[in-house]
């Protein structure tokens, strides 16, 4: 975890969605390789909700996501992160516009690529699971 900020406590859920808009939403991020990634506000509701049914419906506030909040942007400027191809549920391929990023063993960032200089945040989350870190480990790597 060597370059990554420490976990983030913040008193409330109102709190981290106001750290979330001004650190993410406000200025630019960019990626290690000069990407600029656009966020959305309603990106925090994807990102640091979990579904606790496991059916896709996000109905929960993520502490453990919310915490690693400051990863995101951490993860997007390493230039030694694992990268790997996007998987599309719905068209059961692996996609090239969509680079996942995988840092401190099992953190996971994932953005869509617009063109050569732009990207979009997706979301990111810890994958808590051998199975879940398995597939992603052995998704093709991306390449520029």
């Amino acid at each position: 975890m060597a370059g990554y900020p420490p976990l983030l406590r913040l008193p409330s859920e109102a709190d981290y969605r106001a750290h979330f808009e001004a650190t993410y939403c406000r200025t630019p991020v960019f990626t290690f390789d000069g990407l600029i990634v656009r966020f959305r506000k309603d990106d925090f509701d994807h990102c640091f909700f979990e579904s606790t049914q496991r059916n896709r419906i996000k109905d929960q506030f993520s502490t453990a996501r919310a915490e690693r909040m400051d990863w995101i942007k951490a993860a997007l400027a390493d230039p030694n992160a694992d990268r790997f191809m996007g998987w599309d549920r719905d068209t059961r391929q692996y996609r090239q516009d969509r680079r996942v990023t995988l840092v401190c063993g099992n953190y996971v960032v994932v953005i869509s690529l617009i063109d050569t200089q732009r990207a979009r945040f997706i979301t990111a989350y810890v994958a808590d699971t051998p199975s879940s870190l398995q597939k992603l480990k052995s998704s093709p790597r991306w390449t520029p």
